[in-house]
């Protein structure tokens, strides 16, 4: 009973290593350790425990590393740079033409304090990304990204002890930024990511942005003027401001039709190739969905505490943390699926060839 012990156990520690290497290895490498065993001896070693585990672990992370190096990343990649890129710049856009534009809501005397060279260089910025991957310029398109990330450090990242909101509030484009930069810093042929997209996608991927910007500004630009005397009637619904429910709704209805336009665009490509750009996406998602749920509290209470309330270790941790945890189980999750499909595609292979009676 004890030698069917210690095999059980070592069986544990053997899973450890990835499918790959149990199928081909685990029988001997398990005769080999129990061959090795002392009479009598029910438990691993520790010195075997350490071994094992140390030693599956990097053959699991070989083998995660040599799956990235499949082409369907790297064709996410590209799509998901310039998705991103578009996304930013149209950020970027919207936030110049903020600056830019009065809102006829405000009362006499008050106006935006306009736009400075960091909204100009945004917008430029992401603009130049954006150009240099559509005409095949990778490194400078990546260049031009991991500048944007940088430029979030130096500016932004200093202001942690005095306005921590801020900062927290600026994450979710800080990580878009870095998604942007790190897609496009993956190798890729020339010209690929409009090759994958063709050119009906392509132009979806570009207009859509731009019609919601130009939706967001028509709104501001039309909203019910500031009347201290009669007073003004307001529908508004998260920013939207119109004089009826029925105009808000349009231009819900409008900014729907283009995310759905991009989505419907996304949602056309190649399985694979769509799987891994939601895996790419994810990180940033979840960042924003910690910062609304998790830090609710804590932005309310240093918004109306009147002094700064410093983030918790912990907190931070989440922050820093939540990203490529979830980059990670996503990419995990696509390889568990794609290695069930593969083993049932095989399996009807399989069945198809068997010779009919």
């Amino acid at each position: 009973m004890s030698s069917d012990d210690l095999e059980r156990r070592y069986r544990r520690l053997l899973a450890v290593y990835p499918w790959e290497h149990r199928r081909a290895y685990e029988d001997e490498m398990l005769a080999v350790l129990l061959a090795g065993a002392r009479p009598g001896q029910r438990r691993p070693a520790a010195g075997d425990v350490r071994d094992l585990v140390g030693a599956g672990l990097r053959a699991r992370l070989r083998v995660g590393a040599r799956g990235f190096t499949e082409s369907t990343w790297a064709d996410a990649a590209t799509v998901t740079g310039l998705l991103v890129g578009l996304v930013l710049l149209a950020l970027a856009g919207k936030s110049l033409l903020d600056q830019l534009i009065r809102h006829p809501g405000l009362p006499p005397g008050f106006a935006p304090s306009g736009p400075d060279l960091v909204d100009w260089l945004r917008v430029a910025g992401w603009a130049g990304v954006c150009a240099a991957v559509l005409v095949g310029w990778r490194w400078v398109a990546a260049g031009l990204a991991w500048a944007g990330v940088i430029g979030w450090g130096v500016l932004v990242a200093p202001q942690v002890d005095g306005n921590p909101g801020y900062v927290v509030d600026t994450l979710p484009q800080f990580a878009l930024a870095v998604v942007a930069a790190a897609a496009l810093t993956v190798p890729v042929p020339r010209h690929r990511v409009i090759v994958l997209l063709g050119v009906r996608r392509l132009l979806v991927l570009l207009l859509a942005p731009a019609a919601m910007v130009a939706l967001l500004v028509t709104n501001r630009v039309t909203s019910p003027t500031f009347d201290p005397v009669d007073g003004t009637s307001y529908q508004v619904f998260y920013g939207l401001e119109a004089s009826s429910e029925l105009v808000v709704w349009l231009y819900v209805a409008g900014l729907a039709a283009a995310a759905l336009a991009m989505l419907v665009a996304l949602a056309t490509l190649d399985p694979g190739v769509r799987r891994r750009i939601v895996v790419m996406l994810l990180p940033v998602a979840a960042l924003a969905l910690v910062i609304d749920s998790a830090l609710a509290g804590w932005a309310t209470s240093t918004m109306h505490m009147g002094h700064v309330i410093p983030l918790v270790p912990a907190q931070w941790a989440m922050l820093v943390l939540v990203a490529p945890v979830t980059f990670l189980a996503g990419a995990l999750l696509v390889r568990r699926r794609e290695e069930t499909l593969r083993i049932v595609a095989l399996g009807r292979a399989a069945d198809r060839e068997q010779p009919t009676r």
